[in-house]
């Protein structure tokens, strides 16, 4: 038997629609390959468990995920709750503590779906945006002096280091190595910011040496939405500072039809801690409770998780429901469909099944 510990946090608004439906795949999954079997242990930790006990998890919170392989979660967020309180009490402290530095955001135009762009379709928008994910412009450095009065201080420190710009710049031209264009798009803001993107562009440039085989170019941030817009064809992956590629990528996800259907992961590449894996789409407490929440992010973010646990042709089993699905007009109202998240979830949980049919019968 292949067993993998899962620690499930669907958290707030909508993380627990959508993480009960990827449950469901991965129990499909289980029912396709008698030997894969997951242990799934769900936490209630989020904005109602803060209301409850003044914090978004246990003070050792930590300890008991790292016995996990892989930690499945939802989104965090709730009207009632300050952000920063419900973003640095829960999903900053898990990424930061197990130091998943790499944060990877998989885009592209699923069969079905009409983007926004014009002369757009599947295979002209095939995107990796990789993250920097434990410093930069959210390292949490800095703090407020004189509070209430005329003057008041607020600084936010974004830091840069060495060890952590080299390091995700490598896991960046190593995945676009790994990928048919191998093409890499460096982000920053160095004509403005110049010392730490200026540092980070000299990086870039040494750990390029590394990879002659990965054709790598640099832009702006400000220029880079003009070319995602305009002219996604010339991307493929691309590496930003955590800030940047967090603005990026949720551009990324709305010029392929809806932040509904965009990914995430994030990674320790050594391995020394669980990795934790994540929609993008964030709470979405105006259509909590609906029943038409979009699961295909949440799938698409299972598959990445399997990915990462070795689990390749249950993860390529997943993509594949997901392009049936979508192919099939079986789409939530965010991407244009008629149809609730049971029946998305349905559909590829169908696709699954089939797969265990075809291999009885052969």
């Amino acid at each position: 038997m292949r067993n993998y510990a899962i620690a499930a946090i669907p958290a707030d608004g909508i993380g627990p629609e959508v993480i009960s439906a990827g449950i469901e795949v991965l129990r499909a999954l289980e029912r396709q390959d008698s030997q894969l079997n997951f242990h799934i242990e769900t936490f209630d930790w989020g904005s109602d468990y803060y209301l409850q006990h003044g914090v978004m998890m246990p003070e050792d919170g930590l300890k008991t995920l790292k016995a996990f392989d892989a930690i499945f979660f939802g989104a965090v967020g709730a009207p009632n709750v300050p952000d920063h309180i419900t973003l640095w009490g829960l999903r900053l402290p898990i990424c930061q503590g197990f130091d998943q530095y790499a944060n990877v955001r998989p885009t592209k135009i699923l069969p079905g779906i009409t983007p926004p762009l014009r002369n757009c379709g599947p295979g002209d928008l095939d995107w990796a945006i990789v993250r920097e994910n434990s410093e930069g412009e959210y390292s949490g450095n800095g703090g407020r002096t004189h509070r209430g009065l005329p003057e008041e201080v607020g600084t936010e420190l974004a830091i840069f280091t060495r060890v952590g710009v080299t390091r995700i710049m490598r896991y960046a031209f190593k995945l676009a190595q790994s990928r048919p264009r191998k093409l890499l798009t460096v982000v920053t803001k160095s004509n403005a910011q110049r010392h730490g993107m200026v540092m980070w562009d000299e990086i870039a440039a040494e750990v390029a040496q590394e990879f002659p085989d990965v054709t790598w170019d640099k832009m702006l941030v400000d220029a880079m939405t003009h070319r995602m817009t305009l002219h996604p064809q010339t991307l493929d992956t691309i590496v930003a500072t955590n800030l940047h590629a967090d603005i990026l990528s949720d551009l990324a996800g709305a010029l392929a039809g809806s932040l509904g259907v965009a990914p995430t992961a994030n990674i320790d590449p050594e391995r020394r801690f669980p990795s934790m894996f994540e929609p993008i789409h964030g709470s979405a407490f105006d259509i909590t409770g609906k029943g038409i929440a979009n699961p295909i992010a949440t799938f698409w973010t299972a598959a990445q998780m399997l990915e990462h646990l070795g689990e390749h042709q249950a993860a390529s089993l997943i993509m594949q429901g997901i392009d049936d699905a979508c192919g099939k007009g079986i789409l939530t109202p965010d991407v244009g469909g008629k149809a609730n998240t049971a029946e998305v979830t349905r559909a590829v949980v169908e696709f699954i099944e089939a797969k265990i049919a075809v291999v009885e019968t052969v």
